[in-house]
């Protein structure tokens, strides 16, 4: 289980599938949804089985973003890829998005695998047109590191990666 991280505006608490009511707002709205691997959610229920997958790979931290605890505005993981590596994904509501939850949930998030897991990288994998994660991760101290080309096949065809990343000093 996730342990419950809190700091700069925000309670981050272990993800359960109970939050998948407040999260249809993020996964079942295409606009959010476009540039995550699979399309939008068509019901609660898929967002609800997406979550238990999500929480059944071994290793993966996964939080719900909230502001006090409570309701999920986003949720925000670390998956350990080997060690020292890991590598994280965030989604917000629409509701919540732009108002800094997401940049106070990554760096809690960034520090707990830097020091907590002992981890000397952490990066990301954005698709180069969604420019509100690439500005995300670049605004909080991530590095642009390259472009795989072709890296993903998902619902709106086969997608390039952009590469971001951020050492341990």
């Amino acid at each position: 289980m996730s342990p419950r991280l809190e700091g700069h505006g925000v309670v981050l608490r272990a993800l359960e599938v109970a939050d998948a009511q407040a999260l249809f707002a993020a996964h079942g709205d295409a606009a959010t949804h476009k540039y995550w691997s699979g399309p939008a959610h068509k019901s609660v229920e898929e967002t609800a089985a997406y979550i238990k997958e999500t929480l059944d790979i071994p290793g993966a931290q996964v939080w719900a973003i909230t502001e006090n605890g409570g309701e999920a505005c986003g949720r925000i993981a670390l998956f350990v890829l080997r060690e020292g590596v890991g590598e994280i994904g965030v989604i917000m509501r629409p509701d919540a998005a732009g108002r800094g939850l997401a940049s106070a949930a990554l760096n809690l998030v960034v520090a707990y695998g830097f020091e907590k897991l002992g981890l000397h990288r952490v990066a990301a994998d954005v698709d180069p047109d969604n420019d509100a994660s690439l500005n995300l991760f670049l605004r909080n101290g991530f590095e642009r590191e390259g472009l795989l080309r072709g890296n993903w096949k998902t619902h709106i065809g086969v997608r390039d990666t952009v590469m971001l990343a951020k050492l341990r000093d």
